[in-house]
């Protein structure tokens, strides 16, 4: 039984407290950012390597990876709610052990649940991609990739979960540890696989995914060891009483989480448009996109680890009933994310070539209009770097509110409403092509941006914070 919630905290001012949430959040958010990054390079590893192929190989991936990346993160968003939920109850009590089991035992069901429908889609992804216009024989390349990647998918989902877990509990070095494990067995993978080397068939496009579903079941293996071992994590016997149904968290978590999956959706989706609308332009531009979206993909990454920070520690101080650590710890967070966007802006405008030599040779002839393509695009990815911060981050600090719903919204006002509309009548009305695509995502990250960071500024106008009058003010 969880012991009582933890008393109203007591007035505390000055610079201290804003000191103390830096280094936690700091704390917290480095191994979260390597973590991200890692969990990013299993992908890069695998465009790298497909990219040495060709340009068509390039395109396909592009394609598959693109739907893959959407059903990926509706189910990351889904079980997203995992981290906010033990979060809050961990602010309430500290030894909130049955809680915190309940909550990682629904999202580990949630996980094997929403797998279903995305194998479904993935396994017919040659067809889904052929349907859209998408040229035949990319679509076979991609939907022969993602008939074996696909596979990896669950194990990935389960990572998240337990990554959830050992986060709320400020402990996410292990995570750390599991993705820079399963990179290099990617590489690896990759390089016996994709190429033949050593004696191995060469299995090209069809050998990276298998590497990929390798190296995700034992990013998977590497956590569950961990959780089930490590002191600090097996008093909470996570997997105990696995096949118990309790049905009010498992509803509670798909009611927090839905629209955190239809917000990630949104998002991503648009990105996956604009993928598409580059295939019906031209191979090249389908080839730059992919190099583009690739680098400011790894660029996101930074704001996407500190977000799980951020919702964690927001989590907790609203737990706690801490209207000004709520108020610190959101703040932090999003200083820190927008401070390294623009680092990230200023590298994509000073290096975009030797960022586009990571994936293409810039030497080939051949490859030539691709590469001059993607610094186009990449010119437009470093203006979009705060925006992406800001939207991200400031999703985060409403999240660790419990606050999803209005997200959502914004969302879809912003990319769908604002952002596709751009695309299309800029690539294809103005004849604007792929800038014209590029210039709508930029647009459509500014006006989520500015409606996720309103609505944080006014959260306590509008009831999202709501405590006692002894909490602090």
């Amino acid at each position: 039984m969880s012991s009582p919630a933890a008393p109203p905290r007591v007035p505390e001012g000055g610079a201290r407290p804003w000191f103390r949430e830096l280094r936690a959040t700091a704390a917290l958010g480095w191994p979260l950012v390597l973590t991200t990054l890692a969990q990013m390079a299993i992908t890069v590893t695998d465009v790298i390597f497909i990219g040495r192929l060709g340009a068509q190989s390039l395109a396909a991936a592009a394609l598959a990876t693109n739907l893959f990346t959407l059903v990926m993160l509706f189910s990351l968003g889904l079980l997203t709610a995992v981290s906010p939920m033990i979060a809050r109850e961990l602010g309430k009590s500290r030894f909130a052990l049955r809680e915190v089991r309940r909550t990682v035992r629904q999202g580990l069901w949630s996980a094997t649940v929403v797998f279903i429908p995305c194998a479904l889609l993935l396994w017919n992804g040659e067809a889904f991609l052929r349907a859209i216009g998408e040229p035949a024989e990319l679509s076979r390349l991609a939907g022969d990739y993602l008939r074996v990647f696909m596979w990896g998918l669950l194990p990935f989902l389960g990572y998240l979960v337990l990554r959830s877990f050992i986060s709320a509990l400020e402990r996410p070095q292990w995570a750390l540890v599991a993705a820079v494990v399963a990179i290099l067995v990617n590489i690896l993978g990759n390089w016996l696989l994709v190429f033949g080397n050593l004696g191995f068939p060469r299995l090209e496009m069809v050998g990276s995914g298998i590497a990929g579903v390798i190296a995700n079941v034992i990013l998977f293996a590497t956590l569950a060891i961990v959780v089930v071992r490590d002191r600090r994590f097996r008093r909470y016997r996570l997997f105990g009483f696995f096949w118990k149904a309790d049905w009010p968290r498992f509803v509670a978590l798909w009611r927090l989480g839905l629209p955190i999956a239809a917000l990630s959706t949104f998002e991503i989706s648009i990105f996956n448009a604009a993928a598409f609308m580059m295939g019906w332009i031209g191979e090249a531009e389908l080839a730059a996109h992919a190099v583009a979206i690739q680098l400011a993909g790894i660029a996101f990454m930074i704001p996407v680890g500190l977000s799980q920070a951020v919702t964690v520690r927001v989590g907790r101080a609203f737990g706690a009933g801490d209207r000004a650590g709520v108020a610190r710890a959101g703040w932090i967070g999003i200083g820190l994310g927008l401070g390294a966007m623009v680092v990230t802006a200023f590298l994509m405008t000073v290096m975009p070539v030797t960022l586009v030599s990571v994936f293409l040779d810039i030497h080939d002839p051949a490859n030539a209009p691709v590469v001059e393509l993607a610094v186009t695009f990449l010119a437009f990815a470093a203006l979009f770097q705060l925006a992406d911060g800001g939207q991200v981050l400031g999703t985060a600090a409403l999240r660790g509110l419990h606050d999803t719903r209005v997200p959502m919204i914004y969302a879809v006002v912003g990319y769908w409403c604002v952002g596709l509309p751009l695309c299309v009548g800029l690539a294809f009305g103005a004849g604007l092509r792929g800038s014209g695509i590029w210039a709508g995502l930029v647009a459509g990250l500014v006006t989520v941006a500015l409606l996720m960071m309103a609505r944080w500024t006014r959260r306590e106008r509008i009831g999202l914070v709501r405590f006692s009058p002894k909490t602090v003010a």
